[in-house]
């Protein structure tokens, strides 16, 4: 009878992996890429993690294939922990890049790979991957229970316009969170619903995604908003412009040029970054 590990991540404790002892005799960083990849989909926890963190380091392509075998060797855990093994092969493949790792990510989405928060974790590197996960996948996402989730299928819904209800009705979501990447989905869409709290985020929470986002419904007040940040947020002020020279209003590259002529001289620190 092959020797076995409780699942320390399922509800009940009923699930179980196979135990992996061997371990690689040299630390992952010196490994070489074959012996590294070799040793990634049987790794335990006590490596498993630093040989995915070390590919990613590497952006090794050739590693996907393992990444997602020791995704699929936890397939099913976790439903109230986090796995770590998944969250570290799932991060790896966002750092990896490529249509390839953004299959992989949307592939154990759809197939429950993934479930709990690590759930979360996975949508936000399909995110961040841009990976066709469906309509029909992310929209039950939407209203799941956990806000992480709704969260991270608000920024998964790119411009799949079939969503656009379903992200409409996340802008009155109970935890701030959701409201804000569904408002921020929505914007890039061009949905002017969007409007009312991507203006209130560009007064008390401004940031590089809310900037972009607010850019394809910019109204006068949103092109004066940008131009204030430009002037008086120095590690905003490039994206502002950026979004104001965007937008095909002549009264935003006005308001980009005063920007520009009233914007601070730069101090040495910022030379030197």
């Amino acid at each position: 009878m092959d020797e076995q590990q409780l699942d320390l991540f399922a509800d009940a404790g009923c699930r179980v992996a196979p135990f992996q002892s061997s371990r690689p005799d040299l630390p992952a960083a010196e490994l070489d890429n074959d012996a590294l990849i070799a040793a990634i989909p049987s790794a335990n926890l006590a490596v498993g993690t630093a040989l995915a963190a070390e590919a990613a380091r590497r952006r090794l392509v050739a590693a996907i294939p393992a990444l997602e075998a020791l995704c699929r060797r936890f397939s099913g855990f976790g439903v109230e922990r986090l796995v770590p093994e998944q969250v570290a092969a799932l991060e790896a493949l966002a750092a990896i890049g490529g249509g390839e790792s953004a299959r992989v990510v949307a592939r154990s989405i759809a197939r429950g790979v993934v479930q709990g928060p690590t759930l979360a974790v996975a949508l936000g590197a399909a995110a961040t991957l841009g990976g066709a996960l469906s309509a029909e996948i992310l929209r039950p996402l939407l209203g799941h229970a956990n806000p992480a989730i709704r969260a991270e299928a608000c920024r998964c819904a790119g411009s799949r316009f079939a969503l656009a209800a379903d992200l409409v009705a996340r802008l009155e979501d109970r935890d701030a969170r959701v409201a804000r990447a569904a408002a921020c989905t929505l914007g890039q869409m061009g949905r002017a619903e969007a409007r009312p709290l991507l203006l209130a985020l560009l007064r008390k929470e401004p940031s590089v995604a809310v900037i972009e986002a607010v850019s394809p419904v910019a109204d006068e007040e949103c092109l004066v908003l940008l131009g204030r940040i430009a002037r008086t947020m120095p590690a905003l002020a490039s994206a502002a412009l950026d979004a104001l020279d965007g937008i095909e209003e002549p009264r935003a590259h006005v308001i980009a040029a005063a920007a520009r002529r009233q914007r601070p001289p730069p101090t040495i620190a910022d030379c030197r970054d």
